[in-house]
């Protein structure tokens, strides 16, 4: 299906755009186009890659002209641009509104006028159930889509999105700290060891993004079985890998966490359809006839359980460890770390 075709990434200079580019940079794509407000993260790709299928448009999510202006001639949009970071949503919310709740309603919405024909939207575990403005923003930008979705005839324009669970070595995650803290000589800082996180590797999460392309109708949310690992066996493994014998210490539960993330709740686990290694989450039909939502429910949603990281397949520290094993990022700081 991407034969040929023309492929937009919002936000490609960041961890999952890159690996959404990677993914498509070898097949028989036209080309892909890298949106994003980052120059220099743009001029770092450009010379990494040095690719003649790599456009790099310079622009943002909140300034709808800017996105139109990068999807001429566009067949695919992945849309990834947003602010992720729990602490820094929290102390500006409405930068989080402004990015991830209106850039996403221009994204679809220039999508839908200039033609294109499909758009996948990236959200997160932390939209479901959310306690924090980056996880009510994202949950949020999928109402947005999802309604949008519904307006729209999908012989037009199909608008949907994928769900995921952390991502293992991306920005500002975990495993990069607990590395940093290992080649510092300090001790590896958690907060609650039995809090548990799903884990994917970034080629894993990319496969999602592929499956929804090719399986997704509009207004779905298509979420991946994932593992899990408490927090206290993930820094475990990172500590038996590098050989080492930093302590590992208890800071508490930071403002924001849960203990456990949601990749279904409870009434999406009662509508989901299960399609082996993925979770289909239709979009819900119902018209503004409001007697439907007062007058008719279901007994069964009261009986249904939900999808977390609690729940999930749980890694032990050798298979945590084999799964490290599989990160570019982890096989490059070992061997440096080796041969010092």
């Amino acid at each position: 299906m991407f034969k040929n075709k023309t492929l937009l990434i919002t936000g490609g200079t960041g961890s999952f755009g890159n690996a959404v580019m990677n993914r498509f940079l070898d097949s028989d794509i036209k080309e892909i186009r890298i949106f994003s407000r980052d120059e220099k993260k743009q001029d770092d790709m450009r010379k990494k890659y040095s690719d003649d299928k790599l456009k790099f448009y310079i622009g943002d999510v909140r300034d709808i002209n800017s996105v139109k202006n990068a999807m001429y001639g566009v067949d695919y949009v992945f849309h990834a641009a947003a602010l992720k970071q729990v602490p820094s949503c929290e102390f500006f919310p409405m930068e989080a509104v402004k990015t991830n709740v209106i850039g996403t309603d221009n994204v679809v919405t220039a999508a839908v006028e200039m033609g294109i024909q499909k758009v996948i939207c990236l959200s997160t575990d932390k939209a479901a159930y959310p306690i924090n403005a980056m996880g009510i923003s994202k949950a949020m930008m999928e109402k947005v889509f999802v309604a949008k979705a519904k307006t729209v005839s999908e012989e037009k324009t199909t608008i949907c999105g994928t769900r995921y669970g952390n991502v293992m070595a991306s920005r500002g995650s975990v495993i990069p700290l607990f590395i940093e803290q290992i080649k510092s000589g300090k001790p590896l800082t958690i907060t609650d060891p039995d809090m548990t996180r799903f884990l994917m590797s970034l080629e894993e999460a990319v496969e999602l993004v592929v499956f929804a392309f090719k399986n997704a109708v509009a207004g779905d949310i298509m979420v991946q079985k994932s593992p899990a690992s408490t927090v206290g066996n993930l820094a475990q493994a990172v500590k038996e890998l590098f050989d080492v014998k930093n302590e590992i210490q208890i800071i508490g539960t930071r403002h924001g966490e849960k203990r456990y993330e949601t990749l279904l709740t409870k009434e999406e686990y009662h509508v989901a359809t299960d399609m082996g290694d993925f979770y289909r989450v239709p979009a819900d039909t119902r018209d503004l006839n409001y007697d439907k939502y007062f007058s008719e429910g279901s007994k069964e949603l009261t009986q249904e359980g939900e999808y977390n990281s609690d729940n999930t397949e749980r890694l032990t520290v050798q298979q945590i460890k084999d799964k490290l094993l599989s990160l570019e990022y982890v096989q490059s700081e070992l061997k440096a770390w080796r041969s010092e």
